[in-house]
């Protein structure tokens, strides 16, 4: 079925992602040099493997009301154009479409959804990212992270409570609506990942939400909530922001981190 997968009746650029897959269906490494002529060498297999994870994560439809399902009825068609408008460097994610969810002790959260193209394209780029970002994360941070969850958090801090006599809790107001830019474009550029990647998460921070009015607002700060590259962003900035910093500051206060939420530790009494 890999095989298939990018077969494009006489098409060169459809012969060129067969080129990443191997016959009898295993994948070569995704490094190497630009495809028939393309600037960027994203494999087509990092596509199928992205299209994977975002239909076994279901979700709803984005802006153009096109389901998994509808999706799926033109698969190689939809994921052949994923692949070679990010091979091309012509890859431009179409608006987020906002839903407001009611949060459990009152207001809403703001989600964003992406249609299911721009969910494996933002996927595509989010694995990239996860390869080198577990390398170095802290191991308290456990949220949206491979192998880890809210019980592996919940888990450390039960045992950290017999030990500290203090607790601070914190949970970012906000976060995702807020966090700023040129941060997270720094701490991409600073994983010296191939052009693409960093090209293309400007375009996903910078591209326009549609609420439920119609209203297409832009965006200046902020990644959304829902999107599939938002969590390992998101991650990133906190990892320098705070995981980073309390380790440097405060190397004695062990903390658990969720994303945005979070508790650190210590056997003294602080002003908060």
């Amino acid at each position: 079925m890999l095989v298939a997968l990018f077969v494009s009746s006489t098409s060169t650029a459809g012969r060129s992602v067969m080129d990443e897959l191997r016959p009898d269906g295993g994948r070569r490494p995704v490094s190497g040099g630009p495809l028939d002529g393309k600037p960027f060498a994203v494999g087509g297999h990092e596509v199928w493997c992205a299209w994977e994870q975002v239909r076994d994560n279901k979700g709803a439809p984005g802006v153009d009301g096109q389901s998994i399902a509808a999706f799926e009825e033109r698969l190689e068609d939809n994921l052949y154009k994923v692949w070679n408008r990010m091979s091309a460097g012509s890859y431009f994610p179409p608006p987020v479409r906002a839903v407001e969810i009611p949060k459990a002790g009152g207001g809403t959260r703001t989600l964003g959804v992406p249609t299911i193209a721009d969910r494996v394209a933002q996927t595509v780029a989010a694995n990239r990212i996860v390869t080198v970002t577990e390398k170095f994360f802290h191991a308290d941070s456990y949220g949206y992270r491979p192998g880890r969850g809210a019980h592996d958090a919940l888990a450390v801090a039960r045992k950290r409570c017999w030990d500290y006599d203090w607790v601070v809790e914190f949970d970012i107001r906000a976060f995702f609506d807020s966090v700023p830019h040129d941060l997270v474009v720094r701490a991409v550029e600073a994983l010296r990942l191939p052009a693409w990647v960093l090209l293309y998460v400007k375009r996903w921070l910078t591209a326009p939400v549609i609420v439920p009015d119609g209203e297409a607002r832009p965006r200046d700060r902020g990644t959304p909530q829902g999107s599939a590259v938002s969590p390992v962003l998101a991650n990133l900035f906190l990892h320098w922001a705070f995981d980073a910093w309390m380790g440097r500051e405060f190397p004695d206060c062990p903390f658990e981190r969720y994303a945005d939420d979070g508790a650190t530790r210590t056997l003294r009494e602080v002003a908060v």
